[in-house]
């Protein structure tokens, strides 16, 4: 899963090396935390949200593939 989504924000962004993904478990549940340069923030999170939202979407997507429970942090 994290790797889908460095693949999305990656591509997204100016400064594709300053993107960090981090993986958690938190109550069973799978955290994928973003971080990326302040100028690029807007980027991922789009207009009203739009991209956050798309890209939470695709990961639960995938996740019921899985069957597990994954949730999308944007971390400034």
């Amino acid at each position: 899963m994290k790797e889908l989504v460095e693949i999305i924000v990656k591509a997204l962004v100016d400064e594709p090396d300053q993107v960090e993904i981090t993986e958690e478990l938190k109550d069973e549940e799978q955290v994928i935390s973003i971080k990326v340069a302040p100028d690029d923030m807007g980027k991922v999170i789009g207009k009203q949200g739009r991209i956050a939202k798309a890209i939470r979407t695709v990961v639960k997507a995938a996740a019921i593939k899985d069957d597990a429970k994954v949730s999308v942090e944007i971390l400034q």
